[in-house]
């Protein structure tokens, strides 16, 4: 694989898609353009699918999941494995091609994109290997099954990241999947398609459709031979997509919006939690659903703070995504980038407090979805920019007077996925952690865990991905009961 974006427009891969094993040209001539965000060109254009092609890969997925629901976990394990060390060793391209479609920096694309995306990958394959799908409890067996047809509709933000959580865990459960990445992003979609097929996984086990959501991930929600649906997306795309599976019963799993916290307590070192702060909240130019975006601070240290955020700001590089020196590219669509700029002028317009950055693009650039990392102080609860996911580098301070409203302010969100908390008192930061309505806590700026479940409360959405809980999704439970003498 050499340049993503020619080697794919070279192969025509793009116009096609995966089904049962082989590469199927389009049937429409419906196409959407590629936009790499850094440059607003059009660098390709996908196919669309249809109903019919969307059938077509359910049926083969129907057709392949008794014998593949019926391997050795050891087998299931030893393909994703290859699959895993293909991704690795193709990681270069796979980054370039991040970079391409949706504007990582190319630094930020091979440190974290591509290696986090690969660490799915031996996190499910090494749950497998160990999992006990079947245990003993009195006389009975409590068995672990498959759900079955898998339909996955993953986002452009992490566009390899989301897929590699869904059907890692999904094929080593034993399913088969029918994919639908995001029509904006699906260069490196299509490459994974291609280093699974070199990864020796039976026909018809994994399947690729490109197609919009209102078309091919409507189709995927609604048909009767789909046992499972799973949607990272917005919270608006997750109720469709449930809606529309509700009459067939099938599991919904949704990992929906966010509006991530992030509590610093009095006792909390400024100087490292407030720096650390900006830059979690803005990583991957803000646009991941668990991005601590609010900052929670001690009215009293409120200047200390706005100090150490004007300063970590200063320190974000804009620019060329593909410069290894850029640390934030852009947007990563068009449509983003408008709302990233709307939201940024309402919160001027509310009365927030512009510390640094606000509306256009950094000075230098001319065009690109490029938006100047922003931080609102003095920003109250009621404030537009306090409770709608903005997905992109914008930053609110919420300044409170005791730790009591401070949890009040964290849960005053209809979103529940991630939270923060910084303090040097273990206990209180533990205690405060334990308050907060979220899937997932993180304490002084832990390491990454991919063996540990990642999902919503409230409108975040239902289901967990990532470790033993990511596996646990895609199987179903049985009861034998008289199984054991």
């Amino acid at each position: 694989m050499a340049d993503a974006a020619n080697t794919l427009s070279a192969t025509a891969r793009i116009h096609q898609f995966h089904i049962n094993g082989a590469w199927v040209d389009a049937s429409s001539a419906d196409r959407q353009d590629i936009v790499n965000p850094a440059t607003e060109e059009v660098i390709g254009q996908v196919a669309l699918g249809t109903v019919a092609e969307t059938d077509a890969a359910v049926a083969a997925a129907r057709s392949a999941f008794p014998g593949w629901a019926a391997t050795k976990p050891d087998d299931r394990a030893d393909a994703i494995d290859r699959l895993r060390a293909l991704i690795l060793e193709n990681q270069d391209t796979l980054a370039r091609a991040i970079t391409a479609e949706m504007g990582a920096a190319i630094g930020y694309a091979q440190a974290a994109q591509v290696p986090l995306a690969a660490e799915h990958l031996r996190v499910a394959s090494e749950v497998l290997r160990s999992y006990p799908f079947l245990t003993r409890r009195g006389q009975s067996a409590v068995v672990r099954e498959p759900i079955g047809v898998c339909g996955l509709i993953t986002p452009w933000n992490w566009p390899l990241f989301q897929i590699t959580a869904k059907a890692g865990s999904a094929l080593a459960a034993g399913c088969t999947v029918v994919l639908k990445p995001s029509e904006l992003s699906p260069l490196s979609a299509v490459l994974f398609a291609e280093l699974l097929d070199r990864a020796g996984f039976p026909a018809g086990v994994f399947n690729l459709i490109n197609g919009t959501g209102a078309v091919v991930g409507a189709r995927l929600a609604e048909h009767p031979d789909i046992d499972m649906i799973s949607i990272t997306g917005s919270t608006r795309a997750g109720i469709q997509v449930a809606q529309a599976a509700a009459p067939t019963v099938k599991r919904v799993a949704q990992e929906l919006g966010g509006k991530s916290p992030n509590v610093i307590l009095p006792d909390a070192d400024l100087s490292r939690a407030v720096p650390l702060g900006v830059a979690s909240a803005m990583r991957n130019v803000g646009q991941s659903c668990s991005a601590p975006t609010r900052m929670i601070v001690p009215r009293a240290r409120l200047a200390e703070v706005e100090a150490l955020a004007i300063a970590a700001v200063a320190e974000i590089k804009v620019g060329d995504p593909t410069d290894p020196a850029t640390t934030q590219g852009p947007s990563s669509n068009r449509a983003q980038y408008g709302r990233v700029q709307s939201l940024i002028q309402i919160g001027i317009d509310e009365g927030a407090k512009l510390l640094t950055g606000g509306t256009g693009r950094p000075e230098g650039l001319t065009r690109g979805f490029f938006s100047k990392p922003t931080v609102f102080s003095e920003v109250t609860t009621d404030m537009a920019i306090a409770q709608e996911e903005i997905f992109g580098p914008v930053l609110a301070i919420l300044p409170y007077d005791d730790v009591e409203e401070a949890i009040t302010i964290a849960n005053d969100t209809v979103y529940g996925l991630g939270a923060h908390v910084q303090g040097t008192d273990p206990v209180l930061v533990r205690q405060t952690a334990a308050r907060i309505r979220a899937g997932q806590v993180h304490l002084n700026y832990p390491a990454w865990d991919p063996y540990v479940p990642f999902g919503g409360y409230k409108q975040s959405g239902n289901g967990r991905e990532y470790g033993t809980e990511g596996l646990e999704d895609y199987l179903e439970t049985k009861s034998i009961l008289g199984y054991f003498d």
